[in-house]
């Protein structure tokens, strides 16, 4: 257990300093920096949905509990989506004023429920394995890299400081740690908490990719870049499976 916890926290202190990854943005052309956001969007799509289907279905998928963790995965999917729609339901209203101040304090919480969310992913994937874990962070940190720039250009956008826009997702990502260490407390008071987690973790990596990755990626037209899209998704997918080769 002692590893478990090792290297989960050392995962999630690695995870939450990605937060300053907006600070590479600064001075750096649009134009550039769309053309990074292309790739790196593309690349965490495929790892995290490779993450979902090489390394964490596999393990909750197995006798006779496939269905009741099939209904887990579900009821995630269903509870995110009603936690995205509660969010942006709150930021459609007010006037301009109000949204731009809105904008920067809901896109907070809603990043700060993100980042606890990958905590109890990265802790539960521990919990079941050291490579698995492995496997679920490295798709995290993968994911939290263009999540964290477009983090930070909102923040800046609504009108605070680059330092202390850094300062205040640096923060928000420290919400990881704490949900790791919930899980690491209590998981193991019931059996089924492993598998509980690693559902709504698959449920979790499933949603970002398919309702926020995947749409953006679908906006382009071109015909290069969209292989390239696909070289890059497959790139992430193919770090996830290169993974299995610790287990």
């Amino acid at each position: 257990m002692i590893a478990v916890w090792t290297y989960t926290l050392v995962s999630v202190a690695a995870i939450s300093l990605v937060s300053f990854v907006g600070a590479l943005t600064l001075g750096m052309r649009r134009e550039r920096l769309e053309r990074i956001l292309f790739y790196l969007v593309s690349f965490s799509a495929g790892a995290l949905l490779g993450d979902v289907f090489i390394h964490i279905l596999p393990e909750i998928m197995g006798g006779e509990s496939v269905l009741r963790n099939s209904a887990y995965v579900l009821a995630g999917i269903m509870l995110f989506f009603v936690l995205e729609r509660v969010l942006l339901w709150h930021h459609a209203h007010g006037s301009h004023e109000e949204k731009i101040h809105s904008m920067v304090y809901l896109s907070l919480v809603g990043d700060a429920l993100h980042n606890f969310l990958d905590g109890v992913a990265v802790a539960a994937s521990f919990l079941v394995s050291i490579p698995v874990g492995i496997a679920t962070a490295t798709a995290v940190v993968f994911h939290e890299i263009p999540q964290e720039i477009g983090q930070f250009a909102i923040l800046v956008h609504g009108g605070w400081s680059a330092k202390k826009a850094l300062l205040y997702n640096f923060f928000s990502a420290l919400t990881a740690i704490i949900g790791a260490v919930l899980v690491l407390l209590f998981a193991q008071s019931f059996a089924e908490a492993p598998a509980i987690l690693l559902g709504l973790s698959a449920a979790s990596f499933i949603y970002i990719a398919m309702s926020d990755l995947i749409p953006e990626l679908q906006k382009e037209r071109h015909l290069g870049r969209f292989i390239l899209q696909l070289v890059w998704m497959t790139a992430g997918i193919g770090i996830m499976a290169s993974l299995l080769l610790l287990e």
